[in-house]
């Protein structure tokens, strides 16, 4: 078992893992976990920038900003939580489970905070006690994070080599398929220029679709260069 589902007070993690659809089907328990949620994500906000910080001395507050929400944004956290075993542990009402919520990223992702906010109350009000066990995760993708925010301009980066090398008129984007379940959509897109293709990407979203687009087609910029011109 994960550290982080380690409590010494039981009721607190019962607490941490109640969603407001169980109390709804069951009135005897009395507290949803909403508000550790928000503790918990302050205390995430806060140790993920002081973690960057530390790590990372040499980048500026923009970059920082960029690393930090990738960081601890909805998907991140979603993974955080099944990392740490809390899918199976979840308290939810009959209707969300058949709406599938112990996969639901907005579902885990709270519920992962609310966690973070208990066990930080279970330590005796300890940031330490926090940092100790939310640090591991941090490790564990923080190149990938370094990665994803020099990405976030992606598109940027290939409209600005399109404008020199090719055509005055910015890449067009175009989806060309959206699968997979309505809770977790995979988005197909491909980027046209000059109403040619020159890159296709995958992503959970549209934008995210648009930018593995992007990076595809800059993967390829050489080659595409030859045949398109």
């Amino acid at each position: 078992m994960h550290q982080l589902l380690v409590f010494r007070d039981q009721k607190l993690l019962n607490h941490a893992l109640t969603h407001r659809s169980y109390i709804n089907e069951n009135p005897h328990t009395q507290t949803h976990n909403e508000r550790l949620e928000f503790l918990g994500d302050a205390l995430l906000n806060f140790l993920s920038g002081e973690y960057l910080y530390s790590l990372y001395p040499e980048k500026e507050e923009d970059e920082l900003t960029r690393m930090r929400s990738a960081l601890v944004n909805e998907l991140q956290l979603a993974e955080f939580a099944r990392d740490v075993g809390i899918p199976e542990k979840m308290l939810l009402g009959k209707g969300a489970i058949l709406e599938k919520g112990q996969e639901n990223p907005n579902l885990l992702s709270s519920t992962f905070e609310a966690l973070v906010g208990a066990y930080y109350l279970d330590s005796n009000s300890d940031v330490e006690a926090v940092r100790l066990v939310v640090q591991p995760l941090f490790n564990s993708v923080a190149e990938d994070i370094v990665a994803y925010s020099s990405n976030l301009d992606i598109k940027n980066t290939f409209q600005e080599w399109v404008q020199h090398n090719i055509s005055p008129k910015p890449p067009q984007y175009v989806t060309l398929q959206i699968s997979g379940l309505s809770h977790n959509p995979v988005f197909l897109s491909k980027v046209l220029v000059n109403g040619k293709q020159f890159g296709e990407g995958r992503g959970n979203s549209k934008k995210q679709a648009e930018k593995a687009a992007a990076r595809n087609a800059l993967s390829n910029k050489d080659a595409l260069l030859k045949i398109h011109k």
